[in-house]
């Protein structure tokens, strides 16, 4: 049996999807104010849901229970209600998840997470103190650490807009990134369940090519056949907000904008030898966001 963390988020219901696509059992971890539609699907594809929070142990106990292999995706970052704070969910609910699962005689712990970044914030403290937690645990490990998601950093949310033709870049725009799609990591996420060679192992992912902010704009470009208005947000100014910021979610957002700025190239050559598959390229990325922008 597999437990999925944050089954109802993109990452976690295409996670739980390839893993019944696969023929494997999934039970999936649900709050009571998740959103109907996605329990639905998930139902529809055979996964078991169970109800439960990460800042409620008792719930995550009889969760784990008769599990094989946890995999959690659960952050506050990108879908908050009342009470979801970097230190009850990124924090002390990936600890209780640990500790649950330690318990229960889970075999397998598998942790989305992300490279480790030069300055401190308080989601990466997190993710580093959950990771030391879970490699101390004694169950075998998978920590994949994404870059970024482009799902996320190539969107409004992030002032990228391709339908309007809009970008905004952190930094100067000239240090390469290996934009990662959510797809290709719940691929490599399911995966990991049988691979050996993602077992007791930090894998950092990213995506087929490294290309820097401008370079994405241009590559935007083409795919629209337009130009695109461009906002630069100097490195100094993101340093005195990452300095300045007082609220924890605030101050990691900063720190994740100058993680933008300083770029990070991964080397994909050992992941794919044990998930292999072509990567979801930007251009890729850009054809589809723009699908209805150009047709």
């Amino acid at each position: 049996m597999n437990l999925v963390i944050g089954a109802t988020g993109l990452l976690g219901s295409t996670i739980s999807h390839l893993l019944v696509g696969a023929g494997m059992e999934v039970r999936a971890l649900a709050r009571r104010t998740a959103n109907t539609i996605e329990i639905e699907k998930l139902r529809e594809r055979g996964v078991h849901l169970v109800r439960g929070d990460l800042k409620e142990r008792a719930t995550l106990d009889a969760a784990c229970e008769g599990a094989g292999t946890v995999i959690s995706t659960a952050t506050c970052t990108r879908s908050r209600q009342d009470g979801d704070s970097i230190r009850s969910v990124d924090l002390e609910g990936q600890l209780n998840l640990v500790q649950a699962a330690r318990t229960a005689g889970v075999r397998h712990f598998v942790f989305i997470s992300f490279p480790e970044v030069s300055v401190q914030f308080p989601l990466q403290d997190a993710k580093r103190t959950v990771e030391r937690a879970i490699v101390a645990s004694g169950m075998t490990y998978t920590i994949l650490q994404p870059t970024f998601f482009m799902e996320f950093w190539l969107s409004p949310a992030l002032g990228f807009d391709a339908v309007a033709g809009k970008a905004q870049i952190f930094g100067t725009g000239e240090r390469p990134i290996s934009w990662v799609s959510y797809q290709d990591v719940a691929r490599f996420a399911a995966a990991s369940v049988t691979a050996p060679a993602a077992r007791n192992a930090v894998i950092k992912l990213g995506g087929p090519e490294a290309l820097t902010p401008h370079q994405v704009i241009r590559t935007f470009e083409q795919v629209s056949g337009r130009r695109f208005s461009v906002e630069l947000v100097p490195e100094a100014p993101l340093r005195a907000k990452w300095a300045a910021a007082a609220d924890p979610l605030d101050k990691s957002f900063a720190g994740l904008m100058l993680y933008y700025a300083m770029g990070e190239v991964i080397d994909m050559t050992e992941p794919l030898q044990w998930s292999p598959g072509p990567l979801v390229s930007v251009r890729q990325f850009a054809t589809h966001a723009l699908a209805g922008a150009i047709a």
